[in-house]
This record gives C-alpha cells, structure tokens and sequence, in this order.
C-alpha cells in the first residue's frame, strides 16, 4: 500500500477560514471571536473524522479484497481469448438456469444449482491461469529464434494449446448442455399450450362430429390424437436428451 493522502487538505479553505477569523475578529468583540473559532473548529473536526471513516473502510476493503484474491476474478486477469471463453460458459450457464424446463424442475434443478456455478468457477480458474502463463510465456520466448530451435521451445507452446483446447471442449459440452436444454423449452412451451387445447378435444371432436361427414370425422378425430401423441414424445425426448446433455457434463468435473 502507499503512503496515506492527506484528504483534509483543502487550498481554499487555507486561506478561506483564515479571512473569515479575521472578519469576525473586526465586526466582533473577542466572545464572537472565540465562538467562531469553535465553530470552525468543530467543522473541520467532524469533516476529518467524516474522511477518515471513509478511508479506514476503504482500506478495510483493500485488505480484504487482497485476503481473498484466490476467491473472485476480474476481468483484468484473463487475457481477451480467455475472457471470451469464459463469457461463452457464463451465457450457456445463464440460459440453463433461467429455461422454463429448469425453473419447472424437469431436469435435474438441484444438480444444476450446485455443480453449473462450479464449472463457471473451475473453468474461470484455469483460465486465469493460464492467460498468466501464456503471458509468461510471450516474455521469455524470443520473437525470433535461433535455427534449430524451434523444436526446444515447442513442447512449451504444445503444453499451452492443449489446456486452451481442453478449457474449449469443457465450454463446448456446456453450450451443448444449453442447446438440448432450450431445445426442451421450446418443445415444453409447445407441451403447455397442447395441455390447454387437449382440455378442449371433446370440443373439438363434437364440432367435427357435427359438421363432417362420419368417415371423415372419424379420421380428424385421429389426427388430434396423434398429434398430442406426437408432441408429447417430442417433449420427452427432448427432456431426455437435455438430461443425457448433463450426464456427459458432470460425469467429469473440473475439480
């Protein structure tokens, strides 16, 4: 930390309460003089310890944030391909947590809650470190080497391409997770309002009952069947492969 800045310290008012003093010591007897020395006094008093307030809290955070640097990060620490990696898993996360499917707890709502936060933390970790080493790494390799030595510095680069695509393929599997999830929301949202028009069907099948020549009421009849039939199973499909979707996810945890 550096040195304390004098906040109290007001150019103007140097001058300012100085010819007030003298003001007052012209148009008053000594009394007046002295309780406006008071006053300013008990001004200047209650605005320093006003200051200081603030910067003991201000350096109270500092310290903690310093304390606890390992348990957040900024976007300052990843470099500009890390913080649009991590900014990919954050959105597929986002779009989990708020789906329709999710909320309803058609998926498995608890698991989500607990593990998708720390996969976003896990991959944010690894990637702040490796934005460091790959830094590092620019500064200690010359821009141009040596013939020949190419192949000494490339098990150093290799290292690095592999952690980056690995972190790549754990965002992947998550936007994938998103897909199967928002895939389900549609279809749901589909489901929902099927529900309200099947409380209906008997609506429906008496007024093709009444309009439409028998055989063919018979067969619209039908086709309101199978397609509730149908949507339904897309609707369970598309559960299953969401939760399939998660399954691959966790199975494998960053930890």
């Amino acid at each position: 930390m550096g040195a304390r800045m004098d906040t109290t310290r007001n150019p103007a008012m140097l001058f300012a309460l100085p010819l007030f003093l003298i003001l007052v010591f012209l148009v008053a007897d000594v009394e007046g003089l002295f309780v406006a020395s008071m006053g300013v006094g008990l001004i200047v008093l209650i605005r320093w310890m006003a200051l200081d307030s603030t910067y003991r809290t201000v350096r109270r955070r500092l310290r903690l944030a310093q304390a606890h640097a390992n348990h957040y990060l900024l976007p300052e620490d990843l470099d500009y391909p890390c913080q649009m990696l991590l900014r990919r898993a954050q959105n597929a996360v986002e779009a989990i947590m708020n789906s329709r499917v999710h909320k309803a707890g058609l998926i498995d709502s608890i698991e989500n809650q607990v593990s998708l936060p720390e996969e976003i933390w896990q991959i944010g970790q690894r990637l702040r470190r490796l934005s460091v080493m790959h830094a590092e790494h620019g500064k200690i390799i010359p821009r141009e080497l040596p013939p020949g030595m190419e192949d000494a510095f490339k098990p150093y680069t290799s290292a690095l391409d592999a952690a980056w695509t690995s972190l790549s393929q754990r965002v992947r599997h998550l936007e994938k997770y998103a897909k199967q999830v928002l895939k389900a929301d549609k279809v749901y949202h589909a489901h929902r309002r099927l529900e309200t028009l099947a409380a209906r069907t008997p609506e429906y099948q008496q007024l093709i009952a009444e309009t439409v020549r028998d055989e063919l009421a018979h067969e619209r009849i039908r086709e309101l069947a199978d397609q509730a039939a149908h949507v339904r199973k897309l609707f369970e499909e598309s559960i299953m492969q969401a939760r399939q979707a998660a399954g691959e996810l966790l199975r494998s945890p960053l930890t």
